[in-house]
């Protein structure tokens, strides 16, 4: 009789522990699955006139303005992921050529809850200044009170464009991780098991967890997108200078949105044959189409681990 008494208990327990682990954990497939890749923030880099951006202009080549040119791509990346993703939902920082600042580029991103921030921007490098003697001259010059003349050479001067060129991928600095957990705390991130974290406590162990981890997930996701982009563009045929970070300087609007970012640099418009390739719309559709297929990588890996397998 003693047995019965402790065994049913026992067994009572059991099953509503069994029961609250499956409530639990098919709360947490439901939860995790709103936060699959639904929607997708595209910045087109820079824009607007030079007397209104000012240092924020960007680069400039006779190919061309880098506001125009990422314009054009983020456009076509806008057009290929409504082609070929039609589940994803698109948001454009600029769709003409206005000025925004980073600022406010990075609060329209918040603002639209994006779970992804892709922005778009060429690189540019100064050319490479050459100089050579071709002759000399002759100058009288006075030396402790006496006239002297002296040979003074002559030079010429010229400039031959910088062989620098390819892709990089940019993700924020390790060391403005802190940056982007006030970007999480500022935008009330949205968190997988404590749902939306409002009125953050900093005293509190538990929400400083959960702002740790997420910031750690969106570098990890980061990260590895990045990483697909220029795998992607190496398989098309680009040069590939690899992805990186800034961590002194930093990217400013990376860490500045409560989401996974990076910053594509599509080419040099320095470059003779890639400035001329960055210009072309058959370039620019060219680069769209590597960025989604590494999109799709990328939500593949993601959907994966949000369903568990793996």
């Amino acid at each position: 009789m003693k047995f019965i008494i402790i065994v049913v208990p026992v067994l009572l327990i059991l099953c509503i522990q069994n029961v609250f682990a499956f409530n639990l954990a098919d709360s947490s497939r439901h939860v995790q699955q709103k936060h699959s890749l639904k929607k997708v923030v595209i910045d087109a880099g820079h824009g607007g006139p030079s007397w209104q951006s000012g240092k924020y202009y960007g680069a400039s080549s006779k190919f061309g303005e880098e506001k125009d040119i990422t314009l054009a791509v983020a456009l076509k990346l806008q057009d290929v992921i409504k082609e070929e993703m039609p589940d994803i939902e698109v948001v454009m920082t600029r769709t003409s050529d206005v000025f925004d600042s980073p600022v406010v580029k990075a609060n329209k991103a918040n603002a639209s809850k994006g779970d992804l921030f892709i922005s778009i921007h060429c690189n540019d490098v100064n050319p490479i200044r050459h100089s050579e003697i071709i002759g000399y001259t002759t100058k009288t010059v006075k030396r402790k009170g006496k006239k002297v003349t002296k040979k003074v050479p002559e030079y010429r001067y010229w400039t031959t464009p910088n062989p620098a060129k390819g892709t990089e991928t940019y993700i924020w600095g390790v060391g403005k991780t802190k940056d982007k957990e006030d970007a999480l705390i500022e935008n009330n991130f949205v968190d997988t098991t404590e749902g939306v974290l409002k009125d953050f406590d900093p005293s509190d162990p538990a929400q400083k967890v959960a702002i740790s981890l997420r910031t750690q997930q969106y570098a990890e996701r980061s990260r590895n997108l990045a990483l697909t982009v220029e795998d992607e563009f190496v398989k098309s045929g680009r040069f590939s200078r690899g992805a990186k970070q800034r961590d002194e300087k930093g990217i400013w609007v990376l860490q500045a949105v409560a989401m996974p970012a990076i910053l594509v640099e599509v080419g040099f418009l320095s470059e003779p044959e890639e400035g001329a390739y960055l210009a072309s719309s058959q370039g620019q559709q060219e680069i769209a189409e590597t960025i989604v297929k590494a999109l799709k990588r990328y939500k593949y890996s993601l959907d994966n681990k949000m369903s568990g397998n793996n």
